[in-house]
């Protein structure tokens, strides 16, 4: 039986090829968004995270994020500022009890195939209830046949799966600077299409981000490199994940395991 989730996503600040894009902006007088406010769109996803569930249940959850350079911030400290880092705090903080680890498979300028590589090493290593998945656009920058890009993705959830993790897709990031120089659409578009066919939950930074630049609702032509900027959105997107994570969590149906005397407890 699948569950629903319907979350909000918002991203207020936004890295962008080691860039900062800012926002937000409005007419003028208008109250001005705060951290993590989004337009009022929303997303409905039938694809409940039944692993995080049992491992919520269990008391001690692990998660695997990979990704590319977009999911790490510079300098030395710049680790604990990262989305990674961010979504294990939050996720604590709402699931007291519950030993909570995020750990990394990070690395810039890889592809879907790429990841798929080391992929199986990687999820022995952490163990993870979830993998939480970004990628598209290293293999929208060189061009990758999307058919090949799209049996990546499709290989990655057959061993995430079969190690027994959940997956989230987070797809790329939309910004009109770049939007003529890369062909982002085409890689989303799949993504969304293979997330339907394998009943994957896709975080859809781009749809959102796009919906942003064409209200007007984020200045995303503006730039900077401002490190606090990127440490906000990292915390921004954490808190999202935690969200999401949570959400699709309680979408599942809980399983019922033999309690001390031989009986069911649901849930467990």
């Amino acid at each position: 039986m699948k569950g629903r989730l319907i979350f909000l996503l918002a991203l207020p600040v936004v890295a962008v090829f080691g860039q900062i894009v800012l926002g937000p902006i409005g007419p003028a007088g208008a109250q001005p968004l705060t951290e993590c406010d989004a337009p009022n769109r929303m997303t409905e996803i039938d694809f409940p995270l039944r692993q995080v569930t049992r491992a919520i249940a269990a008391k001690h959850l692990n998660i695997l994020v990979l990704g590319a350079g977009s999911s790490q911030l510079p300098g030395a400290g710049g680790a604990k500022g990262s989305y990674p880092a961010r979504l294990q705090v939050a996720l604590a903080a709402k699931l007291p009890g519950v030993d909570v680890q995020v750990a990394t498979d990070v690395k810039p300028k890889r592809t879907a195939a790429e990841m798929v590589k080391t992929l199986g090493p990687s999820l022995a290593v952490a163990k993870p209830a979830l993998m939480i998945w970004q990628t598209a656009t290293v293999d929208a920058m060189q061009s990758v046949d999307p058919d090949q890009f799209s049996q990546a993705l499709e290989k990655g959830i057959k061993i995430a799966r079969s190690a027994g993790a959940d997956i989230i897709f987070i797809n790329p990031q939309y910004s009109p600077r770049t939007e003529s120089m890369i062909a982002l659409q085409t890689y989303v578009e799949v993504m969304r299409w293979v997330a339907l066919q394998h009943e994957t939950p896709l975080f859809d930074r781009f749809d959102l981000m796009k919906t942003w630049a064409d209200l007007g609702t984020f200045d995303l032509y503006s730039a900077t490199k401002k490190l606090d900027m990127a440490e906000r959105v990292h915390d921004c997107l954490g808190r999202l994940l935690a969200d999401l994570v949570l959400e699709a969590s309680k979408a599942s149906v809980p399983m019922s395991v033999p309690n001390s005397e031989g009986g069911q407890e649901p849930g467990k």
